[in-house]
C-alpha cells in the first residue's frame, strides 16, 4: 500500500474555540453554583471553558496564600477569578488596579488578569441591585433595615441607597463594623441616609423592608436571623442567601404575606456581570438564571 493510499481524501479544518479558564478562590465553596453558570454560559458563547474551585478549606490554607495563589493562576494562564469569603478585602493589596465600584466598596469579588495585569471588580452591589429590580418592582423603600455589615453586606447597602431607599438601618453582631458603614454610607449619599444600632423590633415596626445580609439560614447556620414574630406583612423581605433557595426567613415571611426576594437573584445577576468583565462579552442572564435554577429540579 502506497503512503498516498494512507492520505484522507478530504481535509477538514478545525477551528480552535477560544479557551476560557476561570476559578474561584475562598473557603467552604464546594456548594458554589458560580462554576455551572461560567462553564455553561462561556460554552453556548463558544468558548472552551473551565472553572476551577480553589477551596481554601480543602487547600488547608488562608488568606495569607493569595499572593501565592494568584501568581500560579497567571502562569497557569487563568482569564480570571472569582474571590469571595474570606478574601474579598484581603485580595486588594495584590491587585494592580480597582474598578471605581471596587475603591468604594473596599471589596472585589471579581479579578481579571489580563497582559500581565490584576484588575479588581466587585459585582455585589450590582447583582443585587439587578435582582431587586426585578423580584421586587415597585416597593416602598422610605425606610429599610439590613442584617449584616460585612463585605457582602457593605455592597448590598451601597445598591440599596442607589435603588432609592431613604434610610438605612443597619445592624450587625459587631455594633463597631454596622456603625463603620453607617458613617462611611452617610459620607458618601448624605446625612440621615444610613444609621446603626438601636432596637431592631422598634425599626423592623416602622419600616417598609428588610434585607438580610449575613450567613444565618445555610446549612451551616441554621435557623432564623430574628424571632419571626418580629416580622409583619407591610414589609418586604430581600434575602442574599440561596442555599437553601427558600431560607427560614424568606418561608416565614411568605407565610405572612410578605412581598419576598430570593438570593438566587444576586448570585446570577453578580455572575452575569463578572462575565462581562471576563470576556468582553453580554451575557444571556435568562441563560444563567436557567442553569443556576436546575441545581433545584
Amino acid at each position: 500500500m502506497s503512503a498516498s493510499s494512507l492520505q484522507p481524501t478530504s481535509v477538514t479544518t478545525r477551528v480552535a474555540r477560544p479557551q476560557l479558564l476561570l476559578g474561584l478562590i475562598g473557603a467552604g465553596i464546594q456548594l458554589s453554583r458560580t462554576p455551572a453558570m461560567h462553564e455553561a454560559e462561556g460554552t453556548a458563547q463558544g468558548f472552551n471553558t473551565l472553572y476551577r474551585l480553589i477551596d481554601l478549606d480543602q487547600l488547608h490554607l488562608g488568606p495569607d496564600a493569595l499572593p501565592e495563589l494568584l501568581t500560579a493562576a497567571e502562569r497557569m494562564g487563568f482569564n480570571g477569578l472569582n474571590i469571595t469569603y474570606p478574601c474579598k478585602q484581603a485580595v486588594i493589596p495584590h491587585l494592580h488596579e480597582l474598578s471605581e465600584e471596587a475603591r468604594e466598596l473596599g471589596a472585589v469579588n471579581t479579578v481579571v488578569l489580563r497582559e500581565g495585569r490584576r484588575i479588581g471588580h466587585n459585582t455585589d452591589a450590582s447583582g443585587f441591585a439587578e435582582s431587586f429590580r426585578r423580584q421586587l418592582p415597585g416597593v416602598p423603600l422610605g425606610r429599610a433595615v439590613q442584617l449584616g455589615a460585612g463585605g457582602a453586606g457593605a455592597a448590598v447597602a451601597h445598591a440599596a441607597l442607589r435603588l432609592g431607599a431613604g434610610q438605612l438601618h443597619l445592624f450587625d453582631q459587631d455594633p463597631a463594623r454596622a456603625e463603620a458603614l453607617a458613617a462611611s454610607l452617610v459620607a458618601h449619599f448624605g446625612p440621615g441616609r444610613a444609621r446603626a444600632g438601636g432596637e431592631l423590633k422598634a425599626a423592623l415596626a416602622a419600616a417598609d423592608g428588610l434585607i438580610h445580609a449575613t450567613p444565618t439560614g445555610t446549612a451551616e447556620h441554621p435557623g432564623l436571623p430574628l424571632p419571626a414574630e418580629w416580622l409583619h406583612p407591610a414589609l418586604w423581605v430581600a434575602e442574599i442567601v440561596y442555599f437553601p433557595l427558600e431560607t427560614p426567613l424568606l418561608r416565614a415571611a411568605r407565610a405572612l404575606g410578605c412581598r419576598t426576594a430570593h438570593g438566587g437573584g444576586m448570585a446570577v445577576f453578580q455572575a452575569a456581570d463578572a462575565f462581562r468583565h471576563f470576556t468582553g462579552r453580554e451575557p444571556d442572564a435568562a441563560r444563567m438564571t436557567e442553569t443556576f435554577l436546575s441545581f433545584d429540579r
